[in-house]
């Protein structure tokens, strides 16, 4: 006879958090959200530890990396997609990886010989106001000069005036040398009150600019994600299937952490897939595995050996596994049984492995009930897909600013090795949708708002880090007349 769980599938919406006693150090600036990342044992600290609990999602229309550069800042991680080429998964990496903080790797180039229309249809294309001139046109070319808005004015001169006509040539320009610290840089472009710094290598190539805006963003970001070498952090999305020759590629790329991206990771395959990195690189190369929503799951991955697991199937806002194939698990319910599971094997063994909430959250305050119903860090989709960071396009859609978003599954991807069970190497049906999300603006502002609303919940619950949240929160059931409660009711809004 079939199992029946004798508690119906909950979501997170069917709970609310009860307020603890709030001291006088609780407030906002005194809470921590710095959380592991990867498995460790007992009285050991995690060798990669989160500054804000937030992943960005294994998705084409998620996780490139801008994105993973505009999450690391603000303290968070960003999983690069996997339904690319290997070569092109691991450029991304490496794109990351060597991004040096404050040093710009220049997005608007021209050729001397390019024109005045060249500038425009470049300014309009990126934003950008400083373009630089070099030999080729390329952003590492042999630098000739700079063009910034100062240089032209359209109204006086004529579309088809070539570059070296007006450009701010190099004989003219304050440059430093490659290996110039930022402290270094910045000291430069304060003392010549300068706007930009061209790096330039021994042979006059351009390496990167740093930018006079950028140095209060740089002190604006303490939380910035970084490795020993003060880069940003990476992680990249693997699957079951050409793991042997894209596992090589992404450490070769200098890829921080791993993670096999499988609608369902309670298989065969997840399993020799996780045992073929330990087999060849033992722990030193991190990898979490998923997805699951139950304990027996959960302790299948742990004895596989993934650093990490992540919880949710069928949750997400643009999946309709559970529609196709009636599998899945609500998401508040998948990770509560997770949790107690990953407590129990942390009591048993010693170890400590980080459980990742993945789907199922649509309201910020959903993030901290997840957080307090023990997840270690929320991994996202919809909610970065909004942000100016993500790799779609913006569209305006019936006088409404929108973001494409689109599922692996959806037959717009066709990420067939995410839902692979082996047999054909094809996607036989959906179970993603493509679709739009409202336009959010950039990803500091919006990341900002949502981290303070998490820290301002856990002072409510007198809280000031997420193992005392884990440990001390208390959580009620809610009724659907009290969901109804909880919102404005019974007055007619102004804004409607």
């Amino acid at each position: 006879m079939a199992f029946y769980y004798n508690e119906p599938s909950r979501t997170f919406s069917e709970y609310l958090l009860i307020p603890g006693y709030t001291s006088e150090e609780c407030t906002p600036a005194n809470v921590s959200l710095k959380t592991p990342l990867v498995k460790f044992r007992k009285g050991e600290e995690s060798e990669i530890s989160l500054n804000i609990p937030f992943v960005s999602a294994i998705m084409q229309s998620v996780s490139n990396d801008t994105m993973a550069i505009a999450l690391a800042k603000e303290g968070g991680l960003s999983f690069i997609y996997g339904a690319q080429s290997i070569e092109d998964e691991a450029a991304m990496v490496a794109r990351v990886k060597s991004y040096k903080a404050g040093f710009v790797t220049s997005a608007s180039n021209v050729r001397p010989d390019d024109t005045l229309a060249d500038i425009l249809a470049l300014k309009e294309k990126n934003g950008f106001s400083t373009v630089a001139v070099t030999e080729d046109g390329t952003e590492h070319g042999r630098l000739l000069g700079i063009v910034s808005s100062r240089d032209y004015r359209v109204s006086r001169m004529e579309a088809a005036t070539p570059v070296r006509d007006f450009m701010t040539p190099l004989a003219k320009l304050v440059t430093a040398p490659e290996g110039t610290s930022l402290k270094e840089a910045n000291d430069i472009i304060w003392d010549h009150k300068l706007n930009s710094l061209p790096i330039v290598d021994g042979e006059g190539r351009l390496m990167s600019f740093v930018f006079r805006k950028d140095y209060a963003e740089h002190k604006a970001n303490p939380n910035e994600l970084l490795d020993a070498k003060k880069r940003y952090l990476v992680g990249a999305g693997i699957n079951t299937r050409d793991y042997e020759r894209r596992v090589p590629a992404l450490i070769d790329a200098g890829v921080d952490v791993l993670c096999v991206d499988s609608s369902d990771g309670f298989t065969h395959r997840q399993k020799k897939t996780i045992g073929f990195i330990r087999e060849k690189y033992g722990d030193t190369v991190k990898v979490g595995g998923g997805n699951v929503v139950d304990r027996d799951g959960f302790l299948f991955l742990a004895e596989a050996g993934a650093d990490f697991v992540k919880v949710g199937i069928g949750g997400g806002s643009i999946c309709i596994t559970r529609e196709t194939k009636g599998i899945g698990r609500g998401q508040a319910s998948a990770l509560i049984d997770v949790v107690a599971a990953r407590d129990e094997y942390f009591e048993k063994t010693g170890v400590y492995i980080p459980v990742c909430s993945d789907g199922g959250l649509v309201y910020d305050y959903h993030m901290t009930l997840a957080l307090a119903m023990g997840a270690d860090f929320l991994m996202m989709g919809r909610y970065f897909a909004r942000f100016d960071e993500s790799p779609t396009q913006k569209l305006m859609i019936n006088g409404t600013f929108v973001k494409e978003y689109w599922g692996e599954g959806s037959n717009r991807v066709r990420n067939w090795q995410r839902y692979d069970l082996g047999g054909q190497g094809r996607l036989s049906f959906e179970e993603g949708v493509d679709s739009y999300v409202t336009y959010a603006g950039p990803l500091h502002d919006n990341v900002e708002m949502s981290i303070y609303k998490i820290k301002s919940t856990m002072c409510n619950c007198g809280v000031t880090n997420l193992a005392d949240l884990k440990k001390n929160a208390k959580l009620t059931l809610v009724s659907s007349v009290s969901i109804v409660e909880g919102g404005s009711h019974d007055v007619i809004l102004k804004n409607k």
